[in-house]
């Protein structure tokens, strides 16, 4: 293989409120995902724990705690990069932890972290209600890290649907996104696919994103549909059912340069205009002079025509 491939999988999980259950289970299909070929494997948000929120407290850990002490012994095992799409990190504010996406090298060192930016505050009248703020404390910072040929942007399910965070990956020198996630199963059927392409097509560069899918035992829905997306906004790879599984693909870094190189949406963008005040039609008297003007040249038009 050339040096800008990179082989990477998205794992789909089923956790729920057993701690230990799913490290057993995540860990399997992790090493299933390295016995492929995958040199990077990405699991979902809350992967150790997808339980109710009144548990958090009790789950969560430092960064230098036993879960990801696991993870690193496995990654160092296998060979592999491993990335928890998120865990829950112990925080000094009290009652609420942070959301927090962990990347751990081949060599199981700690090769970044990042805390949950965007918080799931959701009303949808007879559907769904929730507010993550609650239990979650909000990071602060964007990051990027270099796997293999690419330049992982990090982010976590619903930071989704906010594409400013991806352009700034991406203006950063971002090559492929990470959106492990949870994502709703009420919203997640109308949105999540579009999203993700959405992410995708608009920076020009591959998104994988490993997601929780069915029910829990304590009610938690969340939506399923991992998948791997190519820069042109092409479905790479994408899970069947609800069923956790393994998806594994091979990427070519050279098409993000390609797709970049022929729509410049990096290059083209103005950033000298959005920084401007947005003017509203009809407010300003610049809008109302050259209506005066349209009207006059409209009438002068009409006269000469006579």
């Amino acid at each position: 293989m050339g040096s800008s491939t990179w082989v990477v999988a998205a794992v789909q999980t089923r956790s729920d409120a057993n701690r230990d259950r799913n490290v057993e289970v995540t860990s399997a299909l992790v090493e299933r995902a390295a016995h492929a070929g995958a040199t990077y494997v990405q699991v979902p948000e809350l992967v150790t724990y997808l339980g109710p929120p009144r548990g958090y407290g009790e789950v969560a850990e430092p960064i230098a705690g036993p879960t990801v002490e696991h993870f690193a012994a496995l990654a160092r095992r296998l060979g592999v990069t491993v990335h928890l799409g998120s865990v829950l990190e112990r925080s000094t504010t009290p009652g609420r932890v942070h959301n927090t996406s962990v990347v751990i090298g081949p060599d199981g060192a700690l090769l970044a972290t990042y805390r949950k930016v965007h918080l799931f505050d959701i009303a949808v009248p007879g559907q769904v209600e929730f507010r993550e703020s609650d239990v979650i404390a909000p990071g602060s910072q964007l990051v990027t890290v270099d796997v293999g040929p690419a330049r992982l942007g990090l982010s976590i399910c619903f930071d989704v649907r906010f594409p400013e965070l991806y352009r700034a990956l991406a203006l950063a020198g971002a090559t492929a996104l990470a959106v492990p996630a949870a994502f709703s199963a009420v919203t997640g059927p109308a949105h999540w696919a579009t999203l993700v392409r959405a992410r995708a097509i608009e920076n020009h560069a591959f998104v994988v994103a490993a997601a929780q899918a069915g029910t829990t035992p304590e009610g938690v829905a969340t939506n399923g549909d991992s998948m791997i997306v190519g820069p042109w906004g092409e479905i790479v790879a994408r899970a069947t059912g609800d069923e956790p599984q393994v998806l594994v693909a091979s990427l070519d870094l050279d098409e993000v340069r390609r797709r970049r190189e022929q729509i410049a949406v990096l290059a083209l963008r103005r950033p000298d205009v959005y920084a401007r005040t947005v003017q509203r039609g009809g407010s300003s008297d610049a809008v109302r002079a050259s209506m005066v003007a349209e009207t006059t040249n409209a009438v002068t038009s009409s006269a000469s025509d006579h």
